[in-house]
């Protein structure tokens, strides 16, 4: 299931990113790497402020853009942070269990 997770988000991003640069390189008319970076620069939140969309529809969608990305990103690092905790539980679980089940320190063995 998190495997199906992390997958999702994953095509979910490029998905996000890909539409995004297709979509400014059409509607602004902006080269190909300009509207990558642009899409990646505003899902990012950096914003550098070096293009701007000029058109209405490119401000419009825009703001829904940065919506759905903030979403999806905050959806991802959520996933992330889960998946952390779980493995860092599962280590201290088998730390506890090993131990529970490992022979005590020598000098705890002559006291008795």
């Amino acid at each position: 299931m998190r495997d199906s997770k992390v997958l999702s988000i994953f095509i979910a991003l490029v998905f996000i990113i890909f539409g995004g640069t297709v979509f400014f390189h059409i509607v602004e008319g902006w080269s190909w790497i300009d509207s990558y970076f642009f899409t990646v620069v505003t899902l990012s939140t950096v914003g550098y402020g070096e293009l701007v969309p000029a058109t209405t529809l490119g401000k419009i969608a825009t703001t829904v853009f940065i919506f759905v990305g903030l979403g999806v990103f905050a959806l991802a690092i959520q996933l992330f942070a889960h998946m952390h905790v779980k493995k860092r539980e599962k280590h201290a679980e088998w730390l506890l269990n090993h131990m529970r089940h490992a022979p005590p320190p020598p000098e705890e063995q002559a006291d008795s």
